[in-house]
């Protein structure tokens, strides 16, 4: 019912589609006295893929968030389908045909898959005529073949907390369709799944654009912009930049409409010969997800780690930082037996870890920029057991020129800055801990191309310097594009590793799909 393969995905209708389903007209908003967004206009058509692009912090999650009634404009008006609304709620936006798939995920862990896909309009039975409880049986029935169409391979009564960041948003992107929906916004719906899963997404979208359904698709990949968008719209700090006709635009002209000038060399790859090993791991197991796992690490160089969803990459790397206790491994940093029990153990001898999902992992949202950078090393920051506040301040200072980050001052809420300038912050804390062994896991995850060059030249820097670096990527690409090597994971084993010149997808994707028994 639902193709799942590239060749199976139809074409891209290039005719006009039917009509103005959604209109965005002079829309204008600001916080705290500063214009977020300045007579902003988006026309939505019926049944087509329309992307929103600029940079982080352009304004395009404010433009959102105002068309789910979740902020209110300052001026301007919406349309839907020609009538005036003014969504007060996103249930309201929901009822109103607009349902929307966040960037940043918000499940109820403890609760099942089946009753986070219909939360707030649970199935009842009714037990008498005047009782009526929920329905489980019922939901998890119905939750599973919605998922059975959607080719998504998740129990509906496993728990949230039980997912991986990925299989999360896969749940999200069920749940949004379930609302039978007239217009459908994505906001960065491919920022933490592979190919196979955005293969899945990418037919799902077809479907929905067969149906009349229209999607709103918020990227900073372009391959996926160019691939599925009939119109582009973009956004440069809080204005419209420019936009129109995909098949009229390329990737060199929307970078300079996004960012205002050129990007050249999207991968800047340091030509730097790796020293001596700094990091030897053999037999690493943790249960079922991480299998016998073994590699080797070399100062100065880039080790990649590709695989699919559930392949173990995350896993592999928390085991290695101490945050899974291993249940078997060897485990040598510059050639010294280490035993890492936990993140304290790793960080204690030269190891640092960049997590997956910044928010949930990386940062205490509720505190400062400068409270953040210096979180890992307040060792270094205190004399006679009080924190030298000037120190922390000149330090803070020193990490937001060095690594660029935007922000309105060092005392800025970090819940404040955009996704790329958090992402710097994560960053800017564990270098300032200066390890030796850096593990980037999904590093570029929902930034825009701007700071993810910034990312990718810190990482040149950083080779130059004798670091080495382990880079989880769910994108190829970005694999290719900065690793020396890359070892490619399925089943929470190692199934193939690859040197640069080897490099290919076709080659990765032969690895990534292998199947082991036991």
């Amino acid at each position: 019912m639902y193709p799942s393969r590239r060749s199976e995905i139809p074409e891209r209708r290039r005719e006009r589609v039917d009509g103005v389903l959604l209109e965005m007209r002079g829309i204008c908003k600001s916080f705290g006295g500063v214009p977020v967004l300045t007579d902003v206009g988006l026309e939505i058509r019926r049944g087509e893929v329309h992307a929103l692009v600029g940079e982080n912090g352009a304004g395009k999650s404010t433009l959102v968030k105002i068309l789910m009634g979740i902020h209110p404009a300052d001026a301007g008006e919406i349309l839907v389908e020609g009538r005036p609304v003014a969504f007060r709620n996103p249930r309201e936006a929901i009822h109103g045909g607009i349902a929307m798939i966040h960037q940043e995920l918000s499940p109820v862990l403890d609760m099942e898959v089946a009753e986070n896909v219909f939360l707030g309009r649970e199935l009842r039975a009714r037990r008498w005529a005047w009782l009526s409880v929920v329905d489980r049986r019922r939901m998890r029935r119905e939750c599973q073949a919605l998922l059975d169409s959607l080719s998504i391979p998740i129990d509906p009564a496993a728990t949230m907390r039980s997912l991986s960041v990925a299989e999360m948003q896969l749940v999200e992107i069920a749940k949004a369709i379930s609302h039978s929906p007239k217009v459908v916004v994505m906001d960065e719906p491919t920022s933490a799944i592979t190919e196979r899963e955005v293969e899945i997404l990418f037919a799902q979208i077809a479907a929905l654009r067969a149906r009349g359904v229209s999607v709103v698709y918020i990227s900073h990949k372009m391959a996926e912009i160019f691939r599925i968008s009939d119109r582009i719209t973009v956004l440069r700090d809080g204005a419209l930049a420019g936009g129109g006709e995909a098949r009229s635009l390329d990737q060199d002209a929307l970078i300079r409409m996004m960012v205002g000038r050129e990007i050249k060399e999207l991968f800047p790859k340091e030509p730097v010969e790796p020293g001596e090993e700094v990091l030897s791991v053999k037999g690493l197991s943790w249960g079922r997800r991480v299998r016998e796992v073994g590699f080797s690490l070399r100062r100065g160089e880039i080790l990649g780690i590709a695989g699919l969803v559930g392949a173990g990459r995350s896993e592999t790397v928390e085991a290695l930082f101490g945050v899974r206790r291993a249940s078997a491994g060897q485990v040598r940093v510059g050639g010294v037996p280490r035993r890492i029990r936990s993140p304290r153990d790793a960080i204690a001898r030269g190891i640092a870890l960049i997590t997956e999902d910044r928010k949930l992992q990386g940062l205490n949202l509720k505190g400062t920029v400068e409270q953040n950078i210096s979180l890992v090393a307040l060792g270094k920051l205190f004399r006679d057991g009080v924190i030298r506040r000037r120190t922390e301040r000149a330090v803070a200072d020193e990490y937001m020129r060095r690594l660029r980050i935007k922000a309105f001052s060092r005392s800025a809420l970090v819940a404040s800055l955009s996704g790329g300038n958090q992402q710097k912050v994560v960053l800017a804390k564990w270098l300032l801990a200066e390890p030796e062994i850096i593990i980037l896991d999904e590093p570029t995850r929902g930034i825009d191309v701007g700071a993810k060059r910034d990312i990718y030249l810190l990482m040149g820097e950083l080779v130059r310097q004798g670091k080495a670096i382990v880079l989880v990527s769910s994108e190829i690409p970005e694999l290719m594009g900065l690793s020396d090597r890359i070892l490619v994971m399925a089943g929470g084993r190692i199934t193939g590793e690859l040197q640069r010149p080897e490099f290919s997808q076709e080659r990765i994707m032969r690895f990534a799909s292998q199947v082991h028994g036991g």
